[in-house]
C-alpha cells in the first residue's frame, strides 16, 4: 500500500472503527493479525493487518492457530477490551496509526507498511512495550522500554510541495522521470506513474531532459490527484489484465491502467479485501504447485534412471545370451583353444610364449588361433572375438561352464530388467498420483476463504427450526430465560419448561398460526435435552407447556420469586417421557455452511448430514470433535473444505450442558 492509499483506508476505518471495542487479536502468522472488533448492540467487524503490506477490515472467515504466539499474547493483555478512539496516518507516510482507550489510558498500535513492515504496542507513556520486530537503527530503535520515534521522513509530504521544489527533478540528469518522482516524493512506483501518465510524460524519460512547461504539468497532475484522494469521492478499483489476472487495486481510478478492465467497490475496504485474500489465495495456490513440482522433478529424475537402468539391463541381457548362444556354435574350437593354452602353460611355457605362438598362427589363419585376442594372466581369462562378438573366457573353466556362466548372467540382466521395469511403472504411477493430488490441492487452496456469516438476532439464545418451519428458541442461562419472557414472549407463543429444576424457559414463536403436533413435540424435547436432567444422565424427562398469559414475572404476595424465575398459573399441558436426544448438523442457509442443532426429527430434515447424540461420558471439547470428524466424512469434499475451517465452539454450541456421547441408533 502507498501513501495515497494509507491516507484512504486511514480515514475509511476512522469512520468505521471509532467506537468499537476489541474483543479479541489473533495471529494468524508471523506478519499477520485478526482483530475481532464488536459495537454495543453486537455489530461485528473483523480487521486485517499485515506488517509491511495492507490493512483493512475483511469479511472472510481465516482459520486460527490453536496457540497464539508470545507477541499476540501480549497484545491482548493490553488492548483486549479497549475501545478505538482513532484512526490516524502519521504526516503522509506509509504508517496507520490505532488509538485505543482503555482503563490504564491510550495506547498507540503502530502499522509499519514500508519495507518490511513493523507492528508496536506503545504505552501512555510514549514508550515501546512490545513489537513484532525488535531491531536498532541508525536514527531510531525499536526496543522494549525505548520511546517510540518515527523513521525519518522518506520524501517530501506531497500535500505540502511546493512547485519550486520540483527542480530538484532535474538535478537527478540522467536517471528516469518515474524513479526522480518517487523518490522526491517517496510515494513509490505506482503513483510516480500515474502522475506522469495524468500529465502526458513518458516515465522512461532522463530527469534533465524535462521542460519547465512539463515539470509545471507534473505539479498540477501532483495537485489533481491530492484533491481527489483528500475529497473523499473515492472510487475503489481492481484492475484485470486480458488473462484475467487481478493487476492492483486503488481508491481512484488510475489513468496508468487505461487499457484494463475494472471491478468497482463500494469502500476501499472491501477493495482491499477482495484484492489481498486472492493474493493469499493466489499464493497458497503457488506454494503448493512448486513444491509438487519439486517432488514430480525428483522422481521424473528417478524415472530417467530407471528408464536407463532398464535399456542397460535389456542391452546386457541380449548380449550375455548371444555370447552363450556363441559358445555353443563354436564349443569344440573354444574348447580347444582353453585346452590348448593350458598344456602349453602346464608344459613350461610362460604366457609370453603361448601369446606369440597363437598370434602367429592367427596371422597365417589357422583355426582356432583366429579367434584369439589377448590373455590376461593375472586375471586367467582368455579374450576372444567371434562373429563381431569379443568377450572374456575364463581358462579355469571349461567352454560349457564359460556358456553357462554367460546364460546366468543374461538371466541376472533379464531379472534386473524386469525390477527396472517394475519400479518404472510405480515411479509413473506415482507421478500420475501427484498430479492428481496437485489439480485436488490446486482446487481447495483456489478457494477463497468462507466469509463471516451475519447472525440473526435469535442466534445468541439456544435455538432450532422445527420440521415444520417454526422458530423455538431457548435461555442459556437465567438471564436470558428473563430476557427471553421480557422481551420476546408475545400472547400467541408457547411456552415449554421441563420438569425438573435448572431447565431452560423455550419459547415456540407461532407469528400466530397453529403449530402441528409434531412441532409441540419438538419444541418439548428441546426444552427437556437442554435442561438439567442431561447434565444428571437422565434418560427421559416429562415437559409441559402453557400459554403466556399464563407466565408471570410477579411472585405472590409476600413470597419472594429468585432471579430468572417465573410464576405457572393455571393448567398445564403435559407430554411425559420424552427421550433426552440431540442432532447437530450442518446445513446450507443461501451461499454459507452453518452449524445447526436440535430435536433428530427437526434436524434430519434441514442438514445435510447430522450425528445424533445422548447423555454419556465424553466432555463436550471431546464430543464436538468426533461430531466434527464424522461431519466432514460424510459431506461432499468441498462442504468437507469449508467445516474444516468452522471452529468448534460452533459445534459446541448445540451440545447441552454436561457430558454426551454419540448416538449408534
Amino acid at each position: 500500500m502507498s501513501s495515497f492509499d494509507v491516507t484512504v483506508i486511514s480515514r475509511e476505518l476512522d469512520t468505521t472503527l471509532k467506537g468499537f471495542r476489541i474483543s479479541n487479536i489473533y495471529q494468524l502468522n508471523e506478519k499477520t493479525l485478526l482483530l475481532n472488533l464488536r459495537k454495543p448492540g453486537g455489530q461485528r467487524i473483523d480487521l486485517l493487518v499485515e506488517a509491511g503490506v495492507e490493512v483493512h477490515t475483511t469479511l472472510y472467515v481465516f482459520e486460527k492457530p490453536p496457540k497464539p504466539p508470545d507477541f499476540c499474547m501480549a497484545l491482548r493483555k493490553y488492548l483486549r477490551g479497549g475501545w478505538v478512539k482513532a484512526v490516524r496516518q502519521h504526516d503522509f507516510e506509509r504508517i496507520i496509526e490505532f488509538i485505543v482507550k482503555s482503563r490504564d489510558g491510550e495506547y498507540r498500535l503502530v502499522i509499519e507498511l514500508f519495507s518490511d513492515g513493523n507492528i508496536i504496542l506503545v504505552n501512555p507513556e510514549e514508550k515501546i512495550l512490545h513489537a513484532l520486530v525488535y531491531k536498532r537503527m541508525k536514527d531510531r530503535k525499536i526496543v522494549r522500554g525505548e520511546i517510540f520515534k518515527y523513521p525519518p521522513l522518506r520524501g517530501k509530504d506531497p500535500s505540502k510541495i511546493l512547485r519550486e521544489d520540483l527542480e530538484k527533478i532535474r538535478e537527478m540528469r540522467r536517471i528516469s522521470v518515474v524513479k526522480s518522482v518517487a523518490r522526491i516524493l517517496g510515494i513509490g512506483g505506482k503513483y510516480a506513474e500515474e502522475i506522469l501518465a495524468r500529465a502526458g510524460i513518458n516515465k522512461d524519460k532522463p530527469s534533465s531532459e524535462l521542460r519547465d512547461e512539463e515539470l509545471d504539468s507534473i505539479y498540477e497532475s501532483l495537485q489533481r490527484l491530492l484533491s481527489e484522494i483528500q475529497s473523499g469521492n473515492w472510487k475503489p478499483t481492481v484492475f484485470i489484465d486480458k488473462d484475467g489476472k487481478w493487476v492492483d487495486v486503488a481508491p481512484i481510478e488510475m489513468r496508468k491502467y487505461s487499457g484494463l478492465k475494472r471491478i468497482y467497490f463500494g469502500t476501499f475496504n472491501q477493495a482491499l479485501d477482495e484484492f489481498y485474500t486472492k493474493k493469499i489465495v493466489e499464493g497458497k495456490a503457488s506454494g503448493v504447485e512448486e513444491e509438487i513440482k519439486r517432488q514430480i522433478s525428483k522422481l521424473e529424475r528417478i524415472l530417467a534412471d530407471q528408464k536407463n537402468t532398464l535399456q542397460k539391463s535389456l542391452e546386457q541381457a541380449e548380449t550375455y545370451r548371444k555370447i552363450g548362444e556363441t559358445i555353443y556354435l563354436h564349443l569344440n574350437e573354444i574348447q580347444f583353444l582353453l585346452q590348448r593354452i593350458m598344456d602349453e602353460k602346464r608344459s613350461g611355457r610362460d604366457w609370453r610364449e603361448i601369446t606369440e605362438k597363437i598370434l602367429k598362427e592367427k596371422a597365417e589363419a589357422r583355426a582356432p588361433a583366429i579367434y584369439f585376442e589377448e590373455l590376461n594372466p593375472k586375471n586367467m581369462t582368455l579374450r576372444v572375438s567371434i562373429e563381431g562378438l569379443k568377450f572374456d573366457l575364463s581358462l579355469r573353466d571349461s567352454a560349457q561352464k564359460n556358456a553357462a556362466r554367460y546364460y546366468e548372467r543374461a538371466k541376472k540382466a533379464e531379472r534386473r530388467a524386469r525390477g527396472a521395469a517394475e519400479a518404472l511403472k510405480q515411479t509413473e504411477a506415482r507421478i500420475e498420483e501427484l498430479k492428481r493430488r496437485r489439480d485436488e490441492k490446486m482446487k481447495r487452496v483456489l478457494e477463497k476463504p468462507p466469509k463471516a456469516r451475519k447472525k440473526e438476532w435469535y442466534e445468541k439464545f439456544r435455538w432450532f427450526y422445527s420440521s415444520d418451519g417454526f422458530l423455538v428458541i431457548g435461555g442459556r442461562d437465567k438471564a436470558q430465560n428473563t430476557l427471553i419472557i421480557r422481551r420476546y414472549m408475545e400472547p400467541h407463543d408457547l411456552v415449554f419448561h421441563a420438569e425438573i429444576i435448572g431447565a431452560p424457559f423455550v419459547l415456540l414463536k407461532t407469528e400466530g398460526k397453529n403449530p402441528p403436533e409434531s412441532t409441540i413435540y419438538e419444541a418439548a424435547q428441546f426444552a427437556g435435552t437442554y435442561s438439567r436432567a442431561w447434565r444428571e444422565g437422565l434418560g427421559s424427562v416429562d415437559v409441559y407447556w402453557v400459554k403466556p398469559s399464563q407466565v408471570s414475572l410477579s411472585p405472590p404476595s409476600g413470597e419472594y420469586l429468585p432471579k430468572g424465575a417465573f410464576m405457572i398459573y393455571g393448567p398445564r399441558n403435559y407430554i411425559r417421557k420424552i427421550p433426552l436426544e440431540a442432532a447437530i448438523g450442518v446445513a446450507r442457509m443461501d451461499d454459507y455452511l452453518q452449524i445447526i442443532g436440535g430435536p433428530p426429527t427437526a434436524i434430519a430434515k434441514q442438514a445435510l448430514a447430522y450425528v445424533k447424540i445422548v447423555p454419556g461420558d465424553e466432555t463436550s471439547g471431546k464430543l464436538s470433535k468426533r461430531i466434527k470428524e464424522l461431519l466432514v466424512r460424510t459431506l461432499p469434499d468441498r462442504e468437507g473444505r469449508i467445516l474444516q475451517k468452522i471452529s468448534l465452539e460452533e459445534i459446541q454450541k448445540f451440545i447441552p450442558s454436561g457430558k454426551g456421547a454419540i448416538s449408534k441408533n
